[in-house]
């Protein structure tokens, strides 16, 4: 019994959560922060994230409470997972997805230093966009970082609606 616990338990870490906040997406979000990023990008205000062995070891029992918090503020519209990279481990990171959105219905907005080209390029990742409703894509630039961008950091990151995307996928998997 124990053994089927620990397969079902993850190696992500989380750094932090902020249970309301107004900069990290459309209207009053929950935040989760996980640790693991390999960008490295200089001047990045969250370099402790880096380190994927920082931070609170994610169990189920701690996401099912995380979604038990998100459920019970009706005021949140709501998720927003960042770090470090969330898709520094894409296969874990899916599962941490699909149980938000099925557990919570809430839309999800995902930071990531990937741009979304490389993102399609890459199986484990890709699968992750059917639980993102909006992707805030690519590498933090220190010369192109302006305080006057909305939830972003430089400008080279997009702000993406995931929606339009998968649509687009779609007609080009109709097309052939």
């Amino acid at each position: 019994m124990e053994t089927e616990k620990k397969q079902d338990e993850f190696t992500l870490r989380i750094l932090g959560i902020y249970r309301e906040t107004i900069v990290d997406g459309e209207g009053l979000r929950y935040s989760i922060y996980f640790s693991g990023c390999s960008h490295a990008c200089p001047g990045c205000h969250n370099r402790e994230s880096w380190n994927p062995c920082n931070g609170e070891i994610l169990t189920y029992e701690k996401l099912e409470k995380i979604a038990e918090e998100i459920n019970s503020n009706e005021l949140l519209d709501g998720i927003t997972v960042s770090g470090g990279d969330p898709l520094f481990n894409p296969v874990e990171m899916f599962k941490v997805l699909k149980f938000l959105k099925e557990k919570t219905g809430k839309n999800i907005w995902l930071y990531t230093g990937y741009t979304i080209e490389a993102i399609l390029e890459n199986k484990e990742r890709k699968a992750c966009l059917k639980y993102i409703d909006v992707l805030v894509d690519g590498l933090f630039v220190k010369e192109l970082y302006s305080p006057q961008l909305k939830f972003r950091g430089s400008s080279n990151q997009r702000i993406i609606k995931m929606k339009t995307v998968r649509e687009k996928i779609n007609e080009k998997t109709e097309e052939r």
